[in-house]
């Protein structure tokens, strides 16, 4: 623990501080959730920021961690997250002030002036969140900052999340039909869009995600993009652990095709997910297309991890002395 502490350390520093106030915002809206039954369509004006920060604390971390490891334009780099950071605390911040206001922060087009203001500087942080996280995607597919597997990892992971990030200007551009609701304190309030799709907002959804399941829901490819570089950074420790009792398992090259095919499964899901919602359809109502695409994408998974378990079985055994020694941030000159 504080070998990663000393390590941090040398994170990028204004990715760290946004992590640091991201932190204090989901512990904040972590206590309006307990204290303040102020509700805009059926939820806690609460639940939103509470979300967007537990997002932002993960993917800023990770962005802060990969830009340590840049060995080319790193001064480049800095500047990319730093517009990242600024972007995001500026961006969470309007979310978290509207629902102090006890008002939408999305796809709201009321005509007062604070929240004209915000919607300008909201839509174009959307922007800005999506070029600076490309900028890095782009930087990391020509540098090498680990091992074959970390860098796959990284390369598609980020790749993923930019994709996941990209479903944004669907849901504050071309969605853009519009909705009379009410606030928190039963103000009429027009909604200019919408993250679902074949369903009025406000309808039943999922406990704590709030993830429709009567139509379909665009938050959840966003989310599933989104956060499919951590599902990746976690397989890589598992890997590591299992090479130490499974001998075909040490080979860089076969954790790195392992990782290849982790990669494809979860680009299928999300693929899935997204013309799930697009078709109207709620995450936890699929019918026979949905359940076909999902299980086309994982049998091929299965496959290619079974030709890649049969090939590396018939290689000859590494030592155990052999094994990596160093998990995921191992980086090699």
């Amino acid at each position: 623990m504080r070998t990663v502490l000393e390590e941090a350390k040398s994170w990028h520093r204004p990715l760290m501080l946004m992590v640091l106030a991201m932190a204090g915002l989901v512990l904040t809206a972590g206590v309006g959730l307990a204290v303040d039954h102020r509700e805009i369509l059926n939820e806690s004006v609460w639940l939103k920021p509470f979300k967007f920060g537990i997002s932002f604390v993960l993917y800023g971390a990770t962005l802060a961690w990969l830009l340590s490891k840049l060995r080319k334009a790193k001064r480049f780099g800095w500047w990319t997250g730093t517009v990242f950071a600024i972007t995001g605390i500026v961006d969470v911040g309007f979310i978290a002030v509207q629902a102090a206001r006890g008002t939408f922060s999305h796809f709201n087009a009321n005509t007062d002036a604070f929240n004209q203001v915000g919607q300008q500087v909201f839509m174009s942080g959307v922007l800005g969140l999506f070029g600076a996280s490309l900028v890095v995607a782009i930087m990391l597919l020509f540098q090498r900052v680990g091992d074959a597997p970390l860098n796959r990892a990284i390369r598609v992971g980020l790749g993923l999340a930019v994709a996941g990030m990209g479903i944004a200007f669907y849901l504050v551009g071309a969605n853009s039909q519009h909705e009379q609701v009410i606030d928190a304190y039963g103000h009429p309030v027009t909604l200019g869009g919408s993250h679902g799709i074949g369903v009025e907002p406000g309808g039943p959804g999922m406990p704590l995600t709030h993830w429709s399941t009567v139509g379909g829901d665009l938050r959840i490819p966003h989310f599933v993009g989104l956060h499919a570089i951590h599902f990746l950074l976690i397989v890589l420790p598992a890997l590591h652990l299992l090479g130490r009792r499974t001998p075909w398992l040490r080979p860089e090259r076969v954790r790195a095709r392992v990782i290849g095919v982790a990669a494809f499964a979860y680009a299928g899901v999300m693929l899935t997910v997204t013309v799930q919602a697009f078709r109207g359809q709620p995450l936890i109502h699929p019918d026979g297309e949905t359940l076909g695409m999902l299980g086309g994408f994982l049998a091929v998974s299965a496959v290619a991890l079974a030709g890649v378990v049969g090939a590396a079985r018939r290689q000859p055994v590494v030592p155990a002395h052999a094994a990596p020694r160093h998990p995921v941030g191992a980086g090699r000159a």
